[in-house]
């Protein structure tokens, strides 16, 4: 019975809803002189009358990824969850998909409880909510990762981060939710509103799979508006679901089902979902959507960024930044991306190589000695200029004796012939040179081209003309 009420009044609470997206009065910060105990502004206290909602009357929030919205439902004195006001997320990292492990700064998507004690007053964020990642789900699967929040100050790392203003709103929602009697908050992440067009459009995704089975709970909650119950067997969330066992997250799930209420109303809306769905493949027959990275997200909102202090950093929506293509366009792309991604960290790892390699200047590399031999030049043996006789020095009209070039450099006469002319007799070889001098060959080869230093050797030379001498009776003659 319950379950049949639920869904009869679904339509009536939607439509009670209405147009819940506009924008409420904005918190002037300056004047808050106690942020925890921040009291909701008449406007939207007003809102809250309006739509039949108590103070501390239960909440849920609900995440939208890919066109940044944090949403804030209330129950109504029917207990039905309406739509009590949107917020646009500041700052999420990552892409589209589930956090997996710690430091991969992807956003958790799932269904989180959120305890009172999850409630940070004195964060360096300004105010913030635990997450409660990893949850039973995550922990079954192996998932890891700490301090995922939903905070102020609008910077993140795997967080869902909002301004200041807008997070002391959701704390203060929160807070009152609790005073109420409140014993949890559900917090639904998914990464796009999971509609028949945007299941389609995402069909290629490849955490596909995941983001079915967090279909199955986003469907009961548009259906019944009140948040689902949830558990985890087989590594796997089931909604709503019936047993007289316990459910073990890694064991097999036990005998469960349906309330028949809730069967009816949701065979009737897979009925209109797949038809929906059937109509959306049609559309995007051809077409893949192109997923943007938090870079890409970014380099949208840049200009936001002007004026404000760095740690300001908004990331924009997904579906600003990204775009539907072609197959063939899309593959092109992400392999050119690879290609550039691959060079990139090829010459990361050459450089960090090249650093270790001259850290401390202990390893640098010296290069090679050239295997080819070069010959040995040597400085050729420079005669000293002739010594003038005495008779010269008082000489006015006489020149100079000529300077005898070295011996090596002397035009031979015609008579003797080069050395590699000379018969073989007069050669000999350079083991006999060696014998007689005690000197190796090349040494025998120097001193040989070199000017002889006795008279019996340089008579062996060809002399240079001397001049005439003058009588010594003519020295003062005309």
């Amino acid at each position: 019975m319950r379950f049949r009420n639920l869904v009869a009044t679904a339509a009536i609470a939607a439509a009670l809803a209405g147009c819940t997206n506009e924008t409420l009065d904005s918190v002037n910060l300056s004047s808050v002189k106690n942020k925890t105990e921040y009291q909701l502004s008449s406007k939207m206290t007003a809102k809250m009358r309006e739509l039949g909602m108590q103070k501390t009357s239960p909440i849920a929030l609900r995440i939208f990824k890919e066109e940044g919205t944090l949403e804030v439902w209330k129950a109504n004195a029917a207990n039905r969850f309406q739509l009590l006001k949107s917020y646009k997320i500041c700052a999420w990292s990552g892409k589209l998909g589930p956090k997996v492990k710690e430091g991969d700064r992807q956003a958790p998507e799932g269904f989180y409880p959120l305890f009172p004690h999850q409630m940070n007053p004195n964060s360096n964020y300004y105010l913030a909510i635990n997450t409660g990642f990893p949850n039973t789900y995550d922990k079954a699967n192996g998932r890891s990762g700490t301090h995922l929040m939903i905070h102020g100050a609008c910077s993140s790392s795997g967080c869902y981060s909002m301004t200041d203003e807008q997070i002391i709103e959701i704390f203060a929602l929160a807070r009152d939710a609790f005073r109420g009697g409140q014993q949890s908050v559900q917090l639904q992440a998914f990464p796009f509103r999971m509609t028949a067009e945007n299941m389609a459009r995402h069909r290629d995704n490849p955490n596909i799979e995941f983001w079915k089975m967090l279909k199955a709970g986003y469907d009961q909650f548009e259906v019944t508006k009140r948040p689902p119950d949830v558990n985890v067997c087989e590594r796997k969330y089931v909604f709503n679901q019936q047993s007289d066992s316990t459910f073990n997250p890694t064991g097999q799930c036990p005998a469960m089902s349906t309330p028949p209420a809730l069967q009816v109303a949701m065979t009737n809306f897979e009925k209109d979902y797949q038809r929906n769905y059937d109509k959306a493949l049609k559309k995007y027959e051809g077409m893949v959507w192109y997923e943007p990275s938090e870079a890409e997200r970014k380099a949208i909102v840049a200009d936001q960024r002007k004026g404000r202090e760095l740690a300001y950093a908004p990331t924009g929506n997904s579906l600003d930044a990204g775009k539907l293509m072609k197959v063939s366009d899309l593959e092109k792309q992400l392999a050119d991306q690879k290609a550039a991604e691959e060079a990139k960290q090829a010459a990361l790892i050459q450089k960090e190589a090249l650093e270790k390699a001259t850290r401390g200047g202990a390893s640098v590399p010296v290069p090679q000695a050239s295997p080819i031999e070069r010959p040995v030049l040597q400085a050729a043996v420079q005669t000293p200029p002739a010594r003038k006789s005495f008779w010269n020095l008082f000489s006015a009209s006489e020149p100079e004796a000529a300077t005898p070039a070295p011996a090596a450099q002397a035009p031979a006469p015609q008579a003797a012939a080069p050395a590699a002319q000379q018969p073989a007799a007069n050669q000999q070889p350079a083991a006999a040179d060696q014998k007689q001098t005690g000197m190796p060959a090349e040494s025998n080869a120097q001193v040989a081209a070199a000017p002889a230093e006795n008279p019996q050797a340089a008579t062996e030379q060809p002399a240079a003309e001397q001049p005439k001498k003058r009588p010594f009776w003519k020295i003062w003659g005309n």
